[in-house]
């Protein structure tokens, strides 16, 4: 336990065209608050930076701001030293205008975060997901005001279709705006879409990439699989997660995962957050977790060295998505 050091293992990957300089593991705080109290989200944000991690992921939303108000806290005396995400999008409050990427929320949401996360400047700020009922135009435009304000660094983009983000950088560049600088898609072993197109366009575009959820909710961890699953757990009872997990394929396919990390002596966790990390157009997979005892595993991921036959030998565990033009045949 506590055996990584930074000196060994960590690596600094640029993002996209930024030369920002990040820690090839981003810790995700969506736990603060919630399932970790504070005194636990602390020693989280400790032991991450203890292995060298510098970069750190929030979002408005998590418990309610509670997340932003811990990590504020953690980075009081760091703040120079690590780089910092948090989003907008979600509702924060029970007026109608309290949610969306309009300039008005995003304007006051950018405001709130500042205060709680006790800081003057947000290295990339993304939006959280894709709200239909605000032109692009109007979303990039706000964003590019914060920009020139110093209030955020880089705008950034969560759970977007590649469209959507493609569009957005026609527009960024016909109106000279500040484009999306970092991309923040869902990509694990069960959940990769992402290859499709998103992972593409990042790498066209020479745009960072930071993907949640390596583990699947858990799925990952050798927890669950076609003959046991547990009574709690996300996978269990959240009715998000059940819905984005459920398929029985899925169970098959963490069965075949776990044993072939047991054959190899290697946790679960560890494997899975390395082959993410293993995509060459991942900038840095976002790790999380509830207590110190469940973050070991996914921080053990430096340690792995993943060669390309073992990528190979991971990935055909599970079903590959077809291509864009859906002509596999030609593949």
């Amino acid at each position: 336990m506590n055996s990584i050091k930074e000196e060994d293992v960590v690596e600094y990957r640029t993002v996209g065209k930024t030369g920002i300089k990040v820690s090839n593991l981003c810790f995700g705080t969506m736990s603060f608050g919630g399932i970790a109290d504070e005194e636990a989200s602390m020693a989280m944000f400790y032991r991450s930076r203890e292995v060298g991690i510098n970069f750190f992921d929030c979002a408005n939303v998590y418990n309610n701001g509670l997340a932003e108000e811990i990590l504020g806290k953690c980075i009081k005396d760091c703040r120079n030293e690590i780089i910092l995400t948090t989003k907008v999008f979600g509702e924060t409050g029970s007026g109608v205008n309290n949610k969306g990427l309009s300039r008005r929320h995003i304007i006051m949401a950018v405001e709130d975060s500042l205060r709680r996360l006790k800081t003057d400047r947000i290295e990339f700020y993304f939006v959280h997901a894709f709200d239909p009922e605000t032109p692009i135009e109007e979303t990039l435009r706000a964003m590019d005001d914060l920009q020139r304000q110093g209030k955020i660094l880089y705008p950034a983009v969560s759970n977007w279709a590649a469209w959507q983000i493609a569009k957005a950088l026609g527009i960024s560049a016909k109106e000279s705006l500040a484009r999306f600088e970092c991309m923040q898609p869902m990509y694990n072993l069960v959940k990769r879409q992402a290859e499709v197109e998103i992972l593409p366009l990042a790498e066209s575009e020479q745009i960072g990439v930071i993907s949640y959820s390596p583990l699947g909710g858990g799925l990952l961890t050798g927890k669950y699989g076609t003959e046991h699953k547990l009574d709690d757990g996300r996978l269990i009872v959240q009715d998000s997660y059940r819905r984005r997990y459920g398929d029985q394929r899925y169970f098959e396919t963490a069965d075949h995962f776990t044993k072939y990390a047991n054959e190899r002596g290697v946790h679960p966790a560890s494997l899975a957050v390395a082959w993410v990390m293993s995509n060459p157009s991942i900038t840095a997979p976002i790790i999380g977790a509830r207590n110190l005892e469940q973050l070991e595993p996914s921080l053990a991921a430096l340690e792995i060295d993943m060669t390309p036959e073992m990528r190979n030998e991971i990935s055909s565990l599970s079903v590959a998505p077809p291509p864009a033009t859906d002509r596999s045949e030609e593949v």
